[in-house]
């Protein structure tokens, strides 16, 4: 089972996730139109690191928790640049700054 970025990072991508994974599993690209983040499951190695990093607690610890998430993360990761080797295609945002969606605010 790998980490799973969810629907909450839709239109928010801060990336800070990138920073902390060991092993480059997160891609970046857009859904809908609205930038955003997945998680590559044949390179994550559940380390965790990720997890507390996301400013709005758009990632989940497993698969299961999100199965449709989980499905589009693995079809987008194979499409989507890596966001470690390929960092000139966005924008780190500060994870101080307020969620676009206030509704993403972590509780």
């Amino acid at each position: 089972m790998s980490y799973v970025i969810i629907g909450k990072c839709l239109g928010e991508r801060y990336g800070s996730c990138v920073d902390v994974c060991p092993v480059e599993a997160m891609h970046y690209g857009d859904h809908e139109g609205q930038p955003m983040m997945v998680i590559n499951p044949d390179t994550c190695i559940d380390c965790g690191a990720c997890l507390p990093e996301c400013p709005i607690a758009a990632i989940v610890d497993s698969e299961d928790q999100a199965p449709d998430w989980g499905e589009y993360n693995k079809a987008a990761a194979a499409m989507w640049p890596n966001a470690s080797t390929q960092k000139g295609g966005w924008e780190h945002r500060d994870p101080s700054e307020a969620p676009h969606n206030p509704e993403n605010a972590k509780k």
